[in-house]
């Protein structure tokens, strides 16, 4: 990792304003290091990336940010990785455009480690997360590192999947769009302190960086390179996932895709995937047999494979008196097979009941607090 004047001509390049990664790189096949390129002429610059970007990268740095950074690479697990150190991630090195610098935060050695990313919609079901969890777990014990992007949703779920298959397992990474000493959402700032303990947060933007939408499918790219594959656990047809599907194949990765009902919205982004060739998984074995020729592992390994399905029901709905059908009376239990599997809003279910909608409500209240189903989006039910 670089350190001292080197680093902080590292900083320097990737932070000018305004130059971009792929002005960067040319600057660095033009001169060399950026220490070549600081000490360039301003006609030197020009003839390579013109004018005003040669301006941008001459211009002094704010001399308050750049002490801010060298102080954060100073704390204890952070780390700077830049092109032209061993421990950068070789994976990032086959993709289009890789960043010149990525600020580190845990274990920088997990971003060399065999990686599956999982992501999906950010306003999942509770049947998603639980997939996407239990997914993540699975695939953590068998060696893998899960790389998400640290959103709510599938992207939080597949972080703590991981971290729950323990520290001997394959970690995970959350790769996120804003500056490394910036968590987005907040809600997850005690997930990120969980990750930056047991595995790691890569950014490549500059400290402080706020969420700025422009950012997030710029660092789906990096989720997409740093991964074998990318399994889909519940997209729309305009979610940002099918933006890191459609980068994961142009860069040669694998996709795998969890199908579910054809009455959900949040199944329609992994249905189009799979119909333009993604792989359709329903245990964590199918994503490891897809791999393990990629990964060169031996046909042995399957046997050692957990055999993690979608998750039948949430976690929250995991104890013994909950799952036991004997805790339901006859009109609850009549309602929840009714129900059926698909998704359902109140105004189709009340007729199919026979029960007007405040008595409708008062049963499925109960059956919701007990984790028997889920409220989604558009005041839609659905069976755990």
């Amino acid at each position: 990792m670089s350190t001292g004047d080197d680093l902080v001509h590292w900083l320097r390049l990737a932070s000018a304003p305004g130059l971009g990664a792929e002005r960067q790189r040319s600057l660095l096949a033009a001169f060399g290091l950026p220490a070549h390129i600081f000490g360039a002429g301003r006609s030197a610059l020009t003839g390579v990336v013109g004018a005003e970007a040669a301006d941008a990268v001459l211009a002094p740095p704010r001399a308050d940010w750049l002490e801010r950074a060298l102080a954060w690479a100073a704390e204890p697990d952070s780390h700077v990785l830049t092109l032209a150190d061993d421990g950068y991630p070789r994976a990032l090195l086959d993709i289009a455009d890789p960043p010149v610098l990525l600020y580190v935060k845990g274990d920088p050695a997990l971003l060399q480690k065999p990686a599956l990313a999982i992501v999906g919609a950010r306003t999942a079901t509770a049947q998603g997360e639980a997939n996407a969890e239990a997914f993540a777990r699975a695939l953590a014990a068998q060696g893998f590192t899960i790389v998400s992007g640290l959103a709510l949703g599938i992207d939080a779920a597949a972080h703590r999947g991981a971290l729950g298959a323990g520290r001997a397992a394959g970690g995970t990474v959350a790769v996120i769009g804003t500056g490394i000493d910036r968590i987005y959402p907040a809600r997850n700032a005690a997930l990120a302190r969980e990750i930056a303990a047991a595995g790691a947060i890569v950014s490549e933007l500059p400290l402080g960086t706020p969420p700025l939408a422009h950012n997030f499918p710029r660092r789906n790219r990096l989720i997409a390179g740093l991964a074998q594959g990318v399994l889909v656990v519940e997209a729309a047809l305009n979610s940002g996932s099918l933006i890191t599907a459609r980068l994961a194949t142009e860069g040669g990765r694998e996709v795998f895709a969890i199908p579910g009902s054809i009455h959900s919205p949040l199944a329609r982004g992994c249905h189009r995937l799979i119909r333009d060739g993604a792989k359709l998984v329903e245990t964590a074995e199918d994503v490891v047999e897809e791999l393990r020729g990629r990964l060169g592992w031996p046909a042995a390994a399957a046997t050692k494979t957990p055999r993690a399905r979608p998750a039948a029901r949430p976690a929250v709905a995991s104890t013994p008196a909950l799952q036991a059908p004997l805790a339901l009376d006859d009109e609850a239990a009549r309602v929840l097979r009714l129900i059926g599997h698909d998704p359902v809003d109140i105004d189709t279910l009340a007729p199919r009941c026979g029960l007007t909608v405040d008595a409708l409500y008062a049963i499925l209240l109960p059956l919701e607090l007990d984790g028997h189903l889920a409220r989604l989006p558009g005041g839609r039910f659905q069976r755990t």
